[in-house]
């Protein structure tokens, strides 16, 4: 039997606000649901340093396939940094913008 995949959650306390605890608990839904096993939630501020290289870091260290965070503008509005190392998925709307395995095919035009 294998293991399910892991995945990190990942909010910004300065956006979630109020509902931080909903967040939270949409991440966990949305990675049950999705079959990943959730390693734990990380919380950063606007004004944490480096904020995507540190969840980068947590997610090679993790080895998470994932990071589930409830809007792209946790992310500063984009996935493109976390796309190399890892899956992003995001609550609302639900969507994974998925690292390529392989990269695309080169055409030559």
């Amino acid at each position: 039997m294998t293991a399910n995949p892991t995945a990190l959650g990942y909010l910004r306390r300065d956006i979630s606000g109020r509902q931080q605890s909903w967040d939270e608990s949409q991440i966990r839904s949305l990675a049950k649901r999705l079959g990943y096993d959730l390693a734990r939630t990380i919380l950063f501020d606007a004004d944490t340093d480096n904020r995507i290289d540190q969840l980068q870091t947590a997610v090679l260290v993790s080895e998470a396939e994932a990071v589930i965070t409830p809007t792209l503008d946790h992310l500063d509005g984009t996935a493109d940094p976390l796309v190399k190392t890892c899956d992003v998925i995001t609550v609302r709307p639900e969507n994974t913008y998925a690292r390529w395995a392989f990269p695309p095919a080169q055409v030559d035009v």
